[in-house]
């Protein structure tokens, strides 16, 4: 299965060749035209790599990688920047705000592939050479989550829930990885439980946030327990 990569930049023309060149490279590109309509994406399909220009309307590059790096879930997602700032103070302002890799434009193509190639490569390689789980580099909230979703199950009687059922459109696989993360289990525990992968484990719970309108595993399990969803 070909990489699933985000492309984001306000200039269709820029836009549309830098896509064709990456999925004849053999990508799956997914475009926005803007920071939100990118965001908005995110919410449906967690990518492997995201591609985004500075310089954008509204929400440009730097706010749109601040607001990635503050959700836990798109914290260890690598990021490119292409733009026009060359100047070595905005390159260092891309790198201090978590920047993974900074080309300035005009680029060479084939540049843009060995960046993305390589950041993807180490993504897949973290994992065997650490040992440590890649659901969200900061190991330490992700725990402090699951003892706060176990600590409401302790609770689940006084939680008051809804006096009528709370209407959402959960598919059978959404509804299973809802009971699951309100056990108190982490996607890789839940992957293994399905037996699928952590990145669709990882999907599911990112849906599950959009349809409940909830921002971390702790809202979403007393949304659940709230609502009566979790079973």
């Amino acid at each position: 299965m070909s990489a699933q990569l985000l492309l984001v930049d306000d200039e269709p023309g820029l836009r549309e060749a830098v896509k064709d060149y990456l999925q004849e490279s053999g990508f799956s590109v997914q475009v926005a035209s803007n920071a939100r309509e990118g965001w908005d994406l995110m919410q449906q399909n967690t990518p492997d790599l995201v591609i985004s220009d500075i310089m954008m309307p509204q929400v440009d590059g730097y706010q749109f990688l601040k607001q990635l790096r503050e959700d836990p879930r798109f914290q260890a997602l690598p990021v490119v920047f292409l733009t026009a700032k060359g100047m070595t103070g905005d390159r260092i302002q891309g790198y201090q705000a978590g920047v993974d890799a900074y080309l300035p434009k005009p680029f060479d193509p084939d540049e843009l592939i060995a960046i993305v190639e390589n950041l993807l490569s180490r993504r897949m390689a973290k994992p065997q050479a650490t040992g440590e789980d890649t659901e969200t580099p900061d190991i330490a909230e992700l725990a402090n989550q699951i003892a706060q979703i176990k600590a409401l199950l302790t609770q689940r009687s006084a939680i008051s829930q809804s006096p009528a059922p709370f209407k959402i459109d959960l598919t059978p696989r959404e509804q299973s990885v809802l009971n699951l993360v309100a056990e108190g289990l982490m996607n890789k525990e839940i992957a293994r439980r399905l037996e699928t992968s952590v990145r669709n484990v990882e999907k599911y719970v990112s849906r599950l946030f959009s349809k409940t309108g909830t921002n971390s595993r702790t809202e979403l399990v007393r949304f659940a327990l709230e609502h009566g969803l979790a079973k």
